[in-house]
């Protein structure tokens, strides 16, 4: 029987796990619990990369592991089983308690929707059209293409599959390189899982106890700094070696107009702006009616009109003046006392008088301690006495406020800033009206038509969780509304495409929630085990600095990112990774962030590339796996690239929940 060459490394890891496993257990005089959780954590490694499912391996390993625990001490076999059912019972209520798990099905739900709104087509043509002057136009097209929609779907696999049927032909077509064409699909298809919103950071957060909205907020510009690094490689390999990545042809860059434009004497070249507006008024509309004209203006002014909007609202927000109200009469705790610090012995005394007292003023004369006078009445004569002295008693917020709104402004100057910006976009606006022909007018409306409405969608998803408008699992509920609404607007919103999408989410939200359950099972198990503690105690033995600690960590975890898959590596070991961070003064929010950059090897290396098998099962039957695997080795140089400047410039990531949330 012939072996294929991909398990071969597979085999090889496991013989390696499973020698190290036995070279500890003879190597130590006395097996101790935490030795039997090493040898727990090792069998479910092994046990996976057999195929058992890995939600139950977990399970099956933690019970019996936890009932080897309890029984190790003291405990009868039955007093033993009854905790180790507790605990299972308890751990799974943990888990169906997590408020924050809710946000997986919707999110879920939107991305399967959004996917059967048959959107993709469009998106890639209209992306295509628009880059098609840029070196590696097609590979550039696809990169785009699969970040927005695998951003708006979270769905590695569907990406991958539809972008290999729809993108990996036409750039064989174009003369595009096998392995080049292969490692932008697979690349760009795994964004989704990185670039909010995404359920692996919903995972992650769940497990570490990160809120999800601050990694949604620091994984945003990791995840459009990767995207970039992408197009930037493609881009220099179109350069460099243009066999690989051939420019379009004319024929490829040509833009069909509608009849109604040719009826006018449109031409692809043509200025579009100024030539609909002659139409309007001169005879050659005859053909074409006035309605139809100005629908095409205003699509054409959409961006005016947009950037209309934006500049008034960011002048009205960068001229007004905040007042902040301040309440006079109140003063500090303890202000008073200073004054009478000469009349009392120490300590609050409680005056000797009944009644009410005259408050302090700086021109009253306060009565000595133990006089016998009976305190004036509210509204009595001294208190308005006082009130008409000047200085006695401070103004009034109400009789303050007409006054400050008399003297003070309420609007400032804009800044210079504001004015440099306003004059950046304005010039860019000009030059995108001077450079619009008529072919780039029916790309604008391509794109109005299948970029932007996905735009919208993540945004609003995105934006309403990052600003504090809605809770992650409230924003995921606007999303798959969202979704529902782009399905019924391009007429994809049918009774079977709900009943398959539903059951596809049941189906995904049931293996997630089983993996938390199995994984919450296996760390209670470790933990008990003393597992967790002897790792500690072990990498604390080696006097690693911060940097030294997170190399072998993201070390650790791109290795084990090519036998397994993120989910395992996130349930399985970073229960053993967080309790570390607080000895090494790491952020597990900064970790987080490291580890989603790290966790895009798992889907693009070997022998479990699962990217790889999903492209290999719609290419054509000429492009092989070792073709596809060499051309996502760059890629995955690329994300080690990326975790390096992410390493040396946090702020790429934790600056914006800086300014958000801290």
């Amino acid at each position: 029987m012939k072996i294929r060459k991909e398990l071969y490394f597979g085999f090889t890891l496991m013989g390696v796990i499973i020698l190290a496993a036995l070279a500890m257990v003879f190597s130590v005089e006395k097996m101790t619990n935490g030795h039997y959780g090493l040898l727990m954590l090792s069998l479910v490694v092994v046990a996976i990369m057999l195929g058992f499912p890995t939600a139950f391996t977990l399970m099956g390993m933690g019970m019996m592991f936890a009932f080897f625990a309890y029984h190790s001490g003291d405990q009868t076999a039955a007093g033993a089983l009854k905790q180790t059912l507790d605990l299972m019972v308890q751990r799974a209520f943990s888990v169906m308690g997590n408020d924050v798990l809710i946000s997986i099905p919707l999110f879920v739900f939107m991305g399967y929707l959004v996917e059967r709104a048959n959107l993709i087509e469009k998106l890639f043509h209209s992306l295509h059209l628009a880059l098609a002057r840029v070196p590696g136009s097609l590979g550039v097209a696809t990169l785009v293409t699969c970040a927005v929609f695998a951003t708006a779907t979270g769905i590695v696999g569907a990406v991958v599959t539809l972008m290999g049927l729809l993108a990996l032909p036409q750039m064989l077509r174009a003369g595009y390189d096998v392995r080049l064409s292969a490692g932008t699909i697979t690349a760009g298809g795994c964004l989704g899982i990185l670039i909010p919103p995404s359920v692996l950071l919903i995972v992650y957060g769940a497990t570490a106890g990160v809120s999800v909205v601050q990694l949604y907020a620091g994984a945003f510009f990791p995840g459009i700094m990767l995207a970039g690094l992408y197009i930037l490689y493609v881009i220099i390999m179109a350069k460099l070696r243009p066999d690989w990545a051939p420019p379009l042809t004319a024929e490829q860059r040509m833009v069909p107009l509608p009849a109604g434009l040719k009826a006018i004497g449109a031409t692809s070249d043509g200025w579009a702006l100024g030539s609909i507006v002659s139409a309007l008024k001169g005879k050659r509309n005859q053909a074409v009616s006035t309605r139809y004209l100005l629908g095409q203006l205003g699509i054409a002014l959409l961006p005016a009109i947009l950037f209309a909007v934006v500049a008034v609202a960011s002048y009205q927000s960068a001229t007004r003046v905040v007042v902040e109200e301040t309440y006079s009469e109140l003063q500090a705790m303890g202000a008073g006392a200073n004054e009478d610090t000469s009349s009392s012995s120490g300590g609050l005394a409680e005056p000797e008088s009944s009644g009410l007292a005259e408050p302090a003023s700086a021109d009253a004369v306060a009565e000595p301690p133990g006089a016998q006078a009976v305190a004036e009445p509210p509204g009595a004569e001294p208190v308005a006495a006082a009130v008409e002295a000047p200085g006695t008693v401070s103004e009034s917020p109400a009789a303050a406020a007409p006054a400050a709104a008399a003297g003070g402004a309420t609007t400032k100057p804009a800044s210079a800033g504001f004015w440099i910006g306003l004059g950046v976009g304005a010039l860019a606006l000009v030059t995108f009206y001077g450079i619009l022909s008529y072919a780039r007018l029916e790309v604008f409306k391509m794109l109005l038509s299948s970029f932007f409405p996905l735009l919208v969608l993540i945004l609003s998803v995105l934006g309403s969780i990052v600003f504090g408008l809605a809770t992650p699992t409230e924003a995921a509920a606007v999303g798959a509304f969202g979704g529902f609404v782009l399905a019924a607007a391009y007429r994809q919103l049918t009774f079977g495409v709900i009943k398959e999408s539903v059951f596809l989410t049941a189906k995904t939200s049931a293996m997630v929630c089983w993996l938390f359950v199995g994984s919450a099972i296996f760390s209670a198990a470790f933990a008990l085990l003393g597992g967790q503690e002897l790792v500690e105690q072990w990498v604390l033995s080696m006097n690693l600095t911060k940097t030294q600690f997170l190399v072998l960590s993201q070390v650790i975890i791109f290795i084990l990112g090519w036998p397994l898959e993120w989910t395992e590596i996130i349930v399985i070991f970073m229960p053993i990774f967080i309790p570390l961070l607080d000895n090494f003064g790491v952020d597990p929010l900064f970790f987080g962030l490291l580890v989603a950059l790290n966790l895009q090897t798992a889907f693009l290396s070997p022998p479990v590339a699962m990217s790889a098998f999903y492209l290999k099962g719609v290419a054509p039957k000429h492009v092989t796996l070792n073709q596809i695997f060499a051309g996502m080795l760059p890629f995955m140089g690329i994300q080690i690239v990326a975790i390096f400047l992410l390493y040396m410039f946090p702020a790429i990531g934790l600056w914006l929940p800086e300014v958000l949330y801290r």
